[in-house]
């Protein structure tokens, strides 16, 4: 092996593990790694901007516009809440309604859009049907990732390899992937209606005085101040006439832990109560007189007197204060709003947490005022902004009818694009109708075209950028021709099926740990190597890492969408592991069989060890 090829593999080992401990953002990482590859003469600096210029990486970025224009139009929540029954019904009878509608819009927006607007709606829908939350929002975020395998536009990632493939020479149409992709998603949905009751877990509960079950979001703390009222007051199976509204589920007494059974306590100054309760109810109890919710023991008087609503948050990446403590980074003054929760990997902390450093995909709760909403929900700093409250959809229709309509033209004509003659040499390809379908938008003012800026998520066009200049570092160094002769070596006695199986596992193993995006990028040169090697067409080697680069569901780390709910449903690591393995065994063995099978063709001239 040559010097160039060990010096790009070592770069390439060091970058998936700063990828998969998010030790940098994956944008900047590619991006420093391509500029290494160009420093040691590896890839020619036109080679380094190439990505930059790409029509695929920059379908990306318009495809973030059309997706905003969609969202803030209203038609998806209009939509959401048209599925969500109107009435309590079993989880499958629900997920039946959902998922199969949901996994088709994934096919044609940005998936964690999708997830955004429908994650709070559901989440309340939930709440107020006492249905258990924890069985509807992973299979939200497997839905819309399985929607996006469908089609060239329903993931960045198929974005990515397409273009690649046009760098290459190679097209593909609008739903070539859906031959397989369609496959892969009926039997993935299957998997999901019948896995849900076992695999996903269950919303914690407790049994009120009235014998009725209850889920229960947080359980805050509070605490019993100099002269409160509460001080004498008894606390009698639960119950504190102070507090008629709301249980009491433990006392907190000078270290020790008073767990409310049969027996009375009397109330101390210190004691704090452990309130179970839904967070719509929090604003009420922080102006109750004589008790203080611990968790903003500090904050300003007057943002909390003035505070009038509990707002839920989800951190992104644009989040200033990530890896940073409370102590470090002033949240309170910088957003007008005082925390009092963080869900944080499936725990909820409601107290001591000014030592906890945020995190992306960070779950907190806010106590703040009206004006929160407007001054940031159009900020790219969070993943989503939810009021507690009734969410109330827009209710423009003129609005809905012309996002949809241009969306539609949008998806109709870049299928039907291929086989109209070009327009002065201009191929009418998705870029094409993309761009049309942008500029209709903003002409239709669907989204604030003055602050186009924050709909579109920077890093992650870097990240296809770059990725492109370390896959053509990949091919130049050999590590692309070395790496796809070992997968045929290995996999040669089983014929097309072994390779494919091969090719698809390593890039599934990949995409787990690194992004989407990178992990598609890496594997796109193994495959076309593979594809030269054997001297055989290379679209069923494209599909397969199309498919493998998406289908991240054992990880709530390896697709954004997954670590959006994780927050928002207080999942645990282990719970994506748990129903997330299977359906990712599930999607390998389906395109394994279908690829060779589909462009068996195509790959009947490999030969056999």
């Amino acid at each position: 092996m040559s010097f160039e090829a060990i010096f790009v593999l070592c770069a390439i080992i060091g970058m998936l593990i700063v990828l998969a401990t998010d030790r940098m953002r994956p944008g900047l990482t590619l991006l420093l790694v391509a500029t290494l590859f160009m420093a040691f003469g590896i890839i020619s600096p036109k080679e380094m901007i190439q990505g930059f210029s790409n029509k695929g990486m920059i379908t990306v970025a318009i495809l973030f516009l059309v997706s905003e224009g969609v969202r803030r139009s209203g038609a998806l929540d209009y939509l959401i809440k048209l599925i969500l029954p109107q009435k309590k019904t079993s989880i499958f009878s629900v997920q039946l309604r959902m998922l199969p509608i949901i996994a088709t819009i994934s096919s044609l927006l940005n998936n964690t859009a999708i997830v955004v607007i429908f994650a709070p709606i559901i989440k309340k829908w939930a709440e107020f049907f006492k249905m258990p939350i924890k069985k509807l929002l992973i299979p939200l975020s497997y839905a819309t990732i399985l929607g996006g395998t469908c089609t060239l536009i329903g993931t960045s990632t198929n974005l990515v390899v397409y273009g690649m493939m046009q760098d290459n020479e190679y097209d593909m149409s609008m739903f070539e992937i859906s031959k397989v992709g369609v496959i892969v998603l009926l039997v993935g949905l299957i998997y999901i209606l019948f896995s849900s009751k076992f695999l996903l877990p269950k919303d914690k509960s407790k049994t009120n005085s009235s014998g009725k079950e209850e889920t229960k979001e947080f359980y805050f703390e509070f605490l019993i101040t100099d002269n409160s009222p509460f001080i004498g007051s008894k606390v009698e199976k639960g119950h504190c006439n102070l507090l008629a509204q709301n249980d009491i589920f433990a006392i907190k007494r000078k270290g020790d832990f008073l767990e409310i059974n049969d027996i009375d306590i009397k109330l101390e100054e210190g004691d704090i109560l452990m309130i179970p309760g839904r967070s719509i109810h929090i604003e009420n109890l922080t102006k109750t007189e004589g008790i203080t919710l611990s968790s903003i023991k500090n904050a300003d008087p007057e943002l909390i007197k003035k505070a009038d609503k509990v707002v839920e948050v989800v951190l992104a990446p644009r989040f200033p204060g990530l890896r940073k403590t409370l102590k470090e980074f002033d949240f309170q003054r910088k957003y007008g709003a005082a925390i009092i929760a963080i869900k944080k990997d499936g725990k909820t902390i409601t107290s001591d947490f000014e030592n906890i450093k945020f995190e992306e995909g960070d779950d907190l709760l806010l106590l703040t005022d009206s004006s929160f909403i407007s001054a940031w929900g159009e900020s790219s700093v969070f993943h989503l902004i939810s009021d507690v409250s009734d969410y109330e959809a827009p209710m423009q229709k003129s609005r809905k009818w012309a996002a949809l309509i241009i969306l539609i033209l949008m998806v109709a004509g870049a299928t039907c694009g291929e086989y109209l003659p070009e327009i002065n040499g201009t191929k009418l390809d998705m870029f094409y109708f993309s761009a049309l379908a942008l500029f209709a938008m903003t002409l239709f003012k669907l989204f604030p075209a003055k602050k186009y800026t924050k709909f579109v998520s920077w890093d992650v066009l870097i990240a296809i950028a770059s990725a492109f200049a370390v896959s053509a570092a990949m091919t130049n160094s050999g590590i692309a021709d070395s790496i796809a002769n070992s997968l045929i070596n290995i996999s040669g006695d089983l014929g097309p099926v072994g390779m494919i199986a091969a090719l698809y596992f390593v890039t599934a193993l990949t995409t787990e740990f690194i992004t989407n995006n990178a992990a598609a990028a890496l594997a796109f040169p193994i495959a076309l190597a593979m594809a030269n090697n054997l001297g055989v067409e290379p679209m069923p080697f494209f599909i397969t890492i199309c498919i493998a680069a998406s289908a991240s569901f054992s990880t709530p780390i390896g697709y954004q969408t997954n670590l959006i709910v994780q927050s928002i449903g207080g999942y645990k690591f282990k719970d994506f592991i748990k129903v997330g393995v299977p359906l990712s065994i599930i999607c390998w063995i389906i395109t394994t069989i279908f690829v060779p099978l589909i462009y068996w063709g195509s790959l009947t001239d490999i030969p056999t060890n």
